[in-house]
C-alpha cells in the first residue's frame, strides 16, 4: 500500500507541475493512469501531495541550499516530486527536529523502486544532508517579506500584496490562517426530508454535526466513521459537501419560490442545487457554464440532489448570453485567482502572479456586464468570488456601478462576514482566519 501511495504522490505532483492542474484533477488523472484502486493508498497519496504542495516554497529553498551548482527545477519532474516528498515526510512531519534514519532509508528505497536507481542516483548524495541540516538559518537569512512567506508558505509577491491591502498584522494573521484546510461542512437537503430526519440518519451512520449559524441548512462535521461521500445518505442526496462560504452565496441571493433564476458559472452544481432547495423546487433555474466536462458533473449532482427545475446551458459568459429572458435573480460566480482557497488548494499559490489578477479582472468585467442585461427591473444581481484581492472584488463593483447607474448596492442577509473594503460596507468578506472557511467576497446589486 505504501508503494502505491508514493507512486500516486510522485505522479500527481508531476502532473500538477507539467499541466498546471489542480490537486484533484491531477490525482484523478494519476489514478486512472496507474490503475490503482486501493482507497487507502489514494487517500494517503493525496494527503502527501496536498501537505507537500502547501509548503513547497520552504521545501524548495531547503533543498536548493543543499544542491551545489543546480536547483531542484534542473531535475526531471519525478525527481523533483520525490525530493519534495522526502523532505516533507522525513523533516516536516517531525517539525524539523531530529530524524529516523531507518524510515528515511525505507523512503529512499521506495523512490528507487518507483523511479529507478539510475534516475535517483544524481541526488542520492544530498539525501543524508537533507536529514541533518537545520531550517532556522535558512529562514533567518531571508528578508522580511520573504521570511513571512517562508513561515506561512506563500509567494513573496503575495505576502507584499496582503501587507499593502490589510496592513502587516492582519495580513500575517490571514496568511497564517491558510496553514490549515477549512473545516468540512455539509448542507442538508430539505428537498429530501426535514432537517431532523436527515440528522437522525446521519447520526445512525456515525456522523456528528454542529449547526453553523446563521446559515439555514449548513452543519460542520465534528467527526465521522469514514469518508462522507461513501455513506448512503450522501449517495441518496440527503446532503451536499459544501463550504459555508458557498452556502452563504446562495442564501444571500435569496431566491423565492416561482422565481426565474440565472446561475452563471454554475458547474459543478453546488449553487444550483441549493438555489433550487431555497425555492422549494418551484420556479425556473437556468444554469450556465462553458465547460462540457464540468456540466456533466452538474447533471449528476442535480440528479442526485433531486432538483427538477434547473436547465443546463452550455455557453461562455464572456460573450452575450444566448438566452432571451430577464431573471428575478442573477448569480455570477466568475473564474478568479482563488486566493481565498489557498488552504484547500495550495498548488494554486505557486502558479499565480500579479498578472494573473489583471487577467481575471478582464474576464470578470466581461461577465458581469453580460449578466446585467439579464436582470429584470426590481431584480437582483449577486456577484461573488473566492478571491481576497480588491481588484477582483470591490474595484469590479465600483466600476460596474459607475457604468450602470440603474443598479445600487443592496443589504445582504444573513450578515455573517466582515464589511467590504474601499467603503463598500454593504458588501461582505469572509476570511479563513476569522470565519473558518474559504476566503470569499460577495456583493448584491439591485436594479432600480
Amino acid at each position: 500500500m505504501l508503494k502505491d501511495a508514493w507512486s500516486i504522490a510522485i505522479e500527481t505532483l508531476s502532473w500538477i507541475e507539467l499541466k498546471k492542474l489542480s490537486e484533484r484533477m491531477a490525482l484523478a488523472k494519476t489514478v486512472k493512469q496507474l490503475g490503482i484502486r486501493d482507497p487507502d493508498a489514494i487517500r494517503l497519496g493525496y494527503g502527501l501531495v496536498v501537505e507537500t504542495e502547501r509548503r513547497r516554497n520552504l521545501i524548495d529553498k531547503f533543498v536548493n541550499s543543499q544542491l551545489k551548482d543546480k536547483t531542484i527545477e534542473d531535475y526531471n519532474m519525478g525527481v523533483q516530486a520525490f525530493l519534495r516528498l522526502y523532505v516533507y515526510q522525513t523533516r516536516v512531519t517531525r517539525n524539523w527536529k531530529g530524524f529516523d534514519l531507518k524510515a528515511a532509508d525505507h523512503i529512499a528505497k521506495l523512490g528507487r523502486s518507483i523511479l529507478g536507481w539510475e534516475t535517483l542516483r544524481p541526488v542520492e548524495p544530498i539525501l543524508g544532508f537533507l536529514l541533518t541540516q537545520k531550517i532556522e538559518p535558512i529562514i533567518d537569512a531571508a528578508k522580511d517579506e520573504e521570511k513571512i512567506g517562508l513561515q506561512t508558505f506563500h509567494p513573496t509577491w503575495f505576502v507584499k500584496y496582503c501587507i499593502d491591502l490589510f496592513g502587516r498584522e492582519e495580513a500575517t494573521a490571514f496568511l497564517a490562517g491558510n496553514l490549515k484546510a477549512p473545516e468540512t461542512c455539509i448542507r442538508l437537503s430539505t428537498l429530501r426530508a426535514t432537517q431532523e430526519e436527515i440528522l437522525a440518519k446521519l447520526e445512525a451512520e456515525g456522523v456528528r454535526l454542529e449547526k453553523v449559524a446563521p446559515l439555514r441548512d449548513t452543519f460542520r462535521i465534528l467527526s465521522s466513521k469514514g469518508p462522507l461521500n461513501r455513506i448512503d445518505t450522501y449517495r441518496l442526496g440527503f446532503f451536499y459537501i459544501q463550504d459555508k462560504a458557498s452556502c452563504f452565496a446562495a442564501e444571500a441571493a435569496d431566491p423565492k419560490p416561482d422565481d426565474r433564476v440565472l446561475d452563471v458559472c454554475a458547474a459543478p452544481g453546488a449553487k444550483t442545487t441549493y438555489l433550487a432547495q431555497l425555492m422549494g423546487n418551484k420556479g425556473e433555474i437556468y444554469s450556465v457554464d462553458y465547460s462540457k466536462r464540468r456540466m456533466r458533473v452538474w447533471r449528476q449532482e442535480v440528479g442526485r440532489m433531486w432538483v427538477n427545475i434547473a436547465q443546463p446551458v452550455i455557453a461562455d459568459a464572456r460573450s452575450p448570453l444566448p438566452l432571451n429572458l430577464e431573471a428575478d435573480v442573477v448569480i455570477l460566480d466568475p473564474p478568479c485567482t482563488s486566493t481565498g482557497v489557498f488552504a484547500k488548494l495550495p498548488a494554486s499559490k505557486w502558479r499565480l502572479s500579479p498578472k494573473s489578477i489583471e487577467k481575471m479582472t478582464d474576464i470578470q468585467w466581461m461577465m458581469i456586464n453580460n449578466c446585467a442585461d439579464k436582470v429584470r427591473s426590481g431584480g437582483f444581481l449577486t456577484y461573488s468570488t473566492c478571491s481576497v484581492t480588491v481588484e477582483e472584488n470591490e474595484m469590479i463593483v465600483e466600476r460596474f456601478l459607475q457604468g450602470h447607474p440603474e443598479f445600487q448596492l443592496a443589504e445582504i442577509t444573513p450578515n455573517m462576514g466582515s464589511p467590504g473594503l474601499r467603503g463598500l460596507d454593504k458588501c461582505q468578506r469572509l476570511y479563513p482566519h476569522i470565519h473558518r472557511c474559504n476566503g470569499f467576497f460577495i456583493a448584491k446589486l439591485k436594479k432600480i
